[in-house]
């Protein structure tokens, strides 16, 4: 990272956005957060993979939406006052992630993140970045940008689905 960069980065950093999804916990870097709005109306939209849940109209804006419970091959949950969609912007793109509940914010340096454990077993491996651990806790950390723009997404998705995300 530049150093010169400038007070915003500084305050981002080591920051992120814990949520709960079945019965883990996890979290994505804080500077691709841009709100966390409550469950609403979505908008299918043929064509799209299972996870793509469709759009919503968030104040004229429309933005795809993506069950992570889906993405990572869990069983369904019925979306109730706890859901939230979690809206992020990755390379200019914002798109809303459902998620069962949002924790916090959590203050994770990167002393103490350790490198995901190998598995090609668990759908969600892939998307992983480390493990971060507070106190007695442990949060998996998920790569936003993987979730995003895997390559399999990509190809179901096809070249709309490619411009969508």
């Amino acid at each position: 990272m530049n150093e010169g960069f400038g007070d915003a980065e500084d305050t981002q950093k080591d920051k992120y956005l814990t949520f709960h999804l079945a019965n883990e916990d996890y979290g994505i870097e804080i500077r691709y957060v841009t709100e966390i709005i409550g469950i609403q109306k979505i908008t299918e939209v043929p064509d799209m993979p299972e996870f793509v849940k469709g759009v919503i109209n968030l104040r004229g804006k429309v933005i795809p939406v993506m069950d992570v419970r889906t993405r990572f091959m869990l069983p369904p949950l019925e979306y109730n006052d706890r859901t939230c969609i979690i809206v992020v912007n990755v390379n200019g793109t914002a798109v809303g992630l459902v998620v069962d509940e949002v924790s916090e914010v959590a203050d994770i340096p990167e002393s103490n993140i350790e490198p995901p454990p190998r598995s090609t077993r668990a759908a969600a491996s892939h998307y992983i970045q480390g493990m971060g651990k507070i106190g007695e806790d442990v949060k998996i950390l998920l790569d936003v940008t993987c979730l995003l723009y895997d390559e399999s997404m990509l190809q179901t998705a096809g070249a709309q689905g490619a411009e969508l995300f």
